[in-house]
């Protein structure tokens, strides 16, 4: 696995899509399940899958989701775009803070998200801009 994370500005984004839209628009997402049913519809474009890359893409989607909620102020943007070898989710929310992977305190609930997300994925980029940031996250599919 080559993941890798980092921050690179606005000008250099990975392209993304919705289904039925060509670029980003006013985000439709507000939960973690209205992603992974995006992803859903997304997927069933693509045939069947190996149903441990669905898995990893849709426990993905949601951890992003769930981190822009959390740490972000709830998600601005929602993207996904399919690769012939991969299909990248793109999340963006209102924080200029990059995501950190701390040491877990094991006595203090939650901090599993992103490191999750580092190990599933083959790629993960954050792209920094003045109203926050947007991270891609690309998982490997077997098509």
């Amino acid at each position: 696995m080559n993941t890798r994370s980092d921050t690179r500005p606005r000008t250099q984004a990975a392209p993304t899509a919705r289904p039925g839209a060509g670029a980003y628009g006013p985000s439709t997402v507000g939960t973690p399940a209205q992603a992974r049913r995006l992803v859903c519809h997304a997927l069933a474009a693509l045939g069947p899958l190996p149903p441990d890359q669905i898995d990893d893409l849709l426990l993905v989607t949601s951890e992003l989701v769930t981190n822009a909620h959390r740490h972000g102020g709830g998600v601005t943007d929602f993207g996904i775009a399919v690769g012939p070898d991969r299909v990248t989710v793109s999340v963006a929310d209102a924080s200029r803070r990059t995501p950190r992977q701390d040491l877990h305190d094991e006595l203090r609930p939650g901090g599993f998200g992103w490191p999750i997300v580092l190990r599933l994925c083959r790629e993960v980029t954050v792209d920094a801009r003045p109203d926050g940031k947007t991270i891609h996250a690309a998982v490997t599919v077997d098509r």
